[in-house]
């Protein structure tokens, strides 16, 4: 099968095609449909290297559908196949630098999310947009107004509007362009809720996650919308990495070393991870072995520690209830995490005769050196 790797740019997509180490074919285009007559179906099929970005999706889906093998690289780990290497990086050196490696072996391989997930992600990206829009006009007017000595009462986001038209004379009509704007913004956030909610039940696993606490229908899509497939993670250790909610560690010359977490994975999940960890914690069930899970850790390290730990631990559970197909079951979290405690007593406890013992050897071993 041919060897090929596309560079793709906002204006031009860079084509280099490899054979036995040496490239045989470059081209330059504006765009990838013009490549038909390159990879096209009255060619023989390719395997083609692109590198994920925002448009990879669709170049993987038009290029599959001429009948070649696309391989979506893992951008995350793409230095190591020599990209960028020695200052030098152009589309031009980047798509050869794939070819070869594609022909090599062992590039790093991005996940391609199945086509209903994508669509999760779209119609969750324009509520996320629209949110920041209205949160940033909220901001704006109260701005405003407090600077004319007319501050908006406190109230729910989706009331700001009415709130605001009670203030008069110049202040009023100074924020009006605002409220219309967040008129509209609220019009179509419940045009783009009822979008998602429509997906959301052709996802029977979106409602089986929402039954965790701390996690609603947006949070729970979110979650399917990222992981796509929970049986592609071993365990919930790499979930959670790949969401960046890890600590980042640098272990050279013998001695560990934690710092923050990684924050690598889409930051639009860990974030709502987040705020939902903050409801459980300040929520009203303290019975929760979430939440005493999360007190216990907030005494010994703080609260803003206790969050993250939390919601690292939420991604783990989120991801054995859909693994499991089970929804939350307080009982039985329980009893893993009591388990988990008394593991890690007996491992204190059997780490502390090894050293009790080696103390009452000690003596004997040092009549035994002075001899």
């Amino acid at each position: 099968m041919r060897k090929v790797a596309l560079d793709l740019g906002a204006r031009k997509t860079s084509y280099c095609e490899v054979r036995d180490g040496a490239v045989i074919r470059r081209a330059t285009v504006t765009s990838v449909e013009t490549l038909e007559a390159e990879l096209g179906l009255q060619q023989p099929p390719a395997e083609v290297a692109i590198e994920a970005c925002r448009e990879a999706w669709h170049v993987h889906d038009l290029l599959s559908s001429w009948g070649n093998h696309v391989v979506l690289v893992d951008t995350t780990r793409s230095r190591r196949l020599g990209i960028g290497q020695h200052g030098r990086k152009t589309d031009r050196i980047d798509a050869e630098v794939l070819a070869l490696a594609l022909e090599r072996g062992g590039i790093p391989v991005a996940h391609v999310l199945s086509p209903h997930r994508r669509e999760l992600r779209r119609q969750l990206s324009v509520r996320r947009a629209l949110i920041e829009c209205r949160a940033q006009l909220i901001t704006t007017a109260r701005g405003l107004a407090r600077e004319q000595g007319a501050p908006v009462a406190s109230c729910a986001v989706h009331h700001f509007a009415r709130h605001a038209r009670k203030l008069e004379g110049n202040v009023r009509q100074l924020i009006e362009p605002l409220l219309n704007l967040l008129d509209t913004i609220n019009a179509q956030l419940e045009t783009a809720d009822v979008q998602l909610e429509k997906l959301c039940k052709t996802e029977p696993v979106v409602e089986l996650l929402a039954s965790a606490p701390g996690v609603g229908p947006i949070i729970a899509a979110c979650f399917v919308s990222v992981v796509d497939d929970a049986k592609r993670f071993r365990s919930p250790h790499h979930v959670e990495s790949y969401v960046g909610l890890v600590p980042t560690e640098d272990s050279s010359g013998g001695k560990r070393r934690l710092g923050a977490i990684s924050k690598k994975g889409n930051c639009y999940l860990r974030a709502l991870l987040v705020q939902g960890a903050w409801s459980i914690l300040r929520g009203k069930d303290r019975q929760d072995p979430l939440r005493l899970w999360a007190d216990a850790v907030a005494a010994r390290r703080g609260k803003k520690i206790a969050v993250i730990a939390l919601a690292r631990r939420m991604v783990g559970v989120l991801w054995a209830m859909w693994r499991d197909g089970s929804p939350y079951n307080k009982a039985r979290l329980a009893s893993a995490s009591g388990r988990g405690t008394r593991q890690s007593a007996s491992a204190l406890e059997a780490h502390a005769k090894t050293m009790t013992s080696l103390g009452s050897m000690r003596p004997a071993t040092e009549a035994m050196l002075q001899t």
